[in-house]
């Protein structure tokens, strides 16, 4: 079972912390709550936590110190502060001293719930070790094999993590590029510095330079205050941008700049930052290609390839699969409920047959399926034919997969075999899409609900129906 992200939550107000503290452990949070700044500094240091949730103004320790002190002690741990319309501007110092992000009151929840599922995701990515293919696997992220190919990548991590250039991660997607740009990290001087990474495919063209640069008031629409990048957010860490191929043309020269002087400027501002900051960054783009399209810059890739690393794909190391589905088991075994998950021998043969377009990441999602539909039996080779089978209809031409089986509900009502075609394709559906949510969510319910757009309470009773609720044959985590 995953466990759960643990919030440090300081707030002096006790009415305004009880109700935030209901919203938080309803939405799957472990909450603790302290109404003072320097209580609140001793249980962060005391008590491992996730993130800490903190007002600005505080009796014994103000939020401006609290943060200042937090981060010289675990530069690691993300702060989110709440504060007032006439804080603002303290709050964007509390930024530049290392606070993650920060709301202003008043806002709303999703907003805030939005907020913490980020700071949670970037303090797990940095604390949660990444163990190496040679090393006993303990974590749940790990990069797993024995093949000379992977092999030779963990050498060459071993070999630059130390160095203080940059790293061009390049495979193809699912490969596991974000694993190999963290392990660099966890291995380099700057270990237990802030590590931030960015998705540069993920975020709007339009606000991807505020995104990593920051922008000040009035810089455009919207931009009813000062707000801090990312580059300034990683001073003295280490910044991950994925899929940098995605970056626009005009962003490409503000990076190429960072990269070169080690300073910027906030979109709208005049003044020059400087900052200290380790640029990993991944592509599964051909940018060799790109350059000569005119879509990447040549300038900039020379800066980011000063080290390039190649992930190769799975099918180049089917001799990995068996260990690999292995581990993904274990790893997923209390999520589901089952104490010792078993696979038979042609069943993983099954698996190395397959070609995985998806690579490491879609063979993850296979087993979770495998795992889910065995229902604490040996998963079998005629398991693992099935499950593949859905997966090629899935990622058949749009549309087919889903227009055939209307056709054949449909063409069974006309024959008089079938009186409710509608609710049986409504039902499926929903069947579909509540399956993928709950195991691409790690049976995080919270997490699965949000996604849908729906109460975790509607969401509890829908899997009760159709039988996918932990309290039914199926074991999936309410956490």
């Amino acid at each position: 079972m995953p466990k759960a992200a643990h919030i440090l939550l300081i707030e002096d107000d006790t009415s305004l912390a009880t109700n935030l503290c209901d919203v938080l452990k309803d939405d799957g949070f472990k909450v603790t709550v302290c109404h003072r700044g320097d209580e609140g500094l001793r249980r962060a240091n005391k008590d491992e936590c996730d993130v800490v949730l903190t007002d600005l103004r505080l009796p014994g320790l103000g939020g401006l110190e609290l943060v200042k002190q937090l981060h010289a002690l675990q530069p690691r741990l993300p702060v989110v502060l709440m504060t007032a319309h006439g804080t603002i501007e303290t709050a964007i110092e509390a930024t530049k001293l290392g606070a993650y992000d920060y709301l202003q009151k008043p806002f709303e929840m999703p907003e805030l719930l939005r907020v913490l599922q980020r700071a949670v995701d970037a303090s797990r990515l940095m604390r949660e070790p990444v163990t190496l293919a040679d090393a006993p696997v303990e974590s749940r992220t790990a990069l797993v094999g024995t093949s000379r190919a992977l092999q030779d990548v963990c050498k060459e991590i071993g070999r630059v993590a130390a160095k203080p250039v940059t790293v061009l991660i390049r495979g193809e997607t699912g490969t596991g590029k974000e694993l190999i740009a963290r392990a660099i990290y966890q291995h380099s001087p700057r270990a237990k510095a802030p590590f931030i990474a960015i998705n540069c495919a993920a975020i709007p063209e339009n606000l991807l330079e505020s995104e990593l640069f920051g922008h000040e008031r009035g810089a455009f629409t919207g931009a009813d205050q000062r707000r801090i990048g990312r580059f300034e957010q990683a001073n003295k860490g280490t910044l991950f941008l994925d899929e940098i191929g995605d970056l626009p043309l005009n962003t490409q020269v503000k990076l190429l700049r960072v990269l070169q002087q080690q300073t910027f400027q906030r979109v709208g501002g005049a003044e020059s930052i400087s900052v200290d900051v380790r640029v990993l960054a991944a592509t599964h783009r051909n940018l060799e290609a790109m350059i000569r399209d005119g879509k990447f810059r040549e300038d900039l890739f020379h800066r980011l390839n000063v080290v390039g690393l190649q992930l190769p794909p799975l099918r180049e190391r089917r001799e990995d699969i068996p260990v690999l589905v292995q581990h993904f088991l274990r790893k997923y075994a209390s999520d589901f409920g089952v104490e010792n998950p078993t696979i038979t021998t042609d069943a993983l043969a099954g698996l190395q047959a397959d070609a995985w377009p998806g690579n490491v990441r879609e063979l993850e999602n296979i087993t979770r399926r495998l795992l889910l539909g065995a229902r604490g039996l040996s998963i079998n080779a005629d398991a693992v034919r099935q499950t593949l089978a859905a997966r090629n209809a899935e990622t058949a031409p749009a549309g087919n997969s889903f227009t055939a089986f209307a056709s054949d509900l449909l063409a069974r009502a006309q024959q008089g075999g079938l009186a409710d075609a509608h609710t049986q394709m409504l039902a499926e559906a929903e069947r579909e899409i509540l399956t993928q949510a709950i195991t691409l969510a790690e049976g995080n319910q919270a997490k699965a609900a949000r996604w849908l757009g729906l109460s975790r309470f509607t969401l509890r009773e829908k899997l009760k129906q159709l039988g996918l609720h932990p309290d039914s044959a199926d074991a999936i985590s309410e956490t």
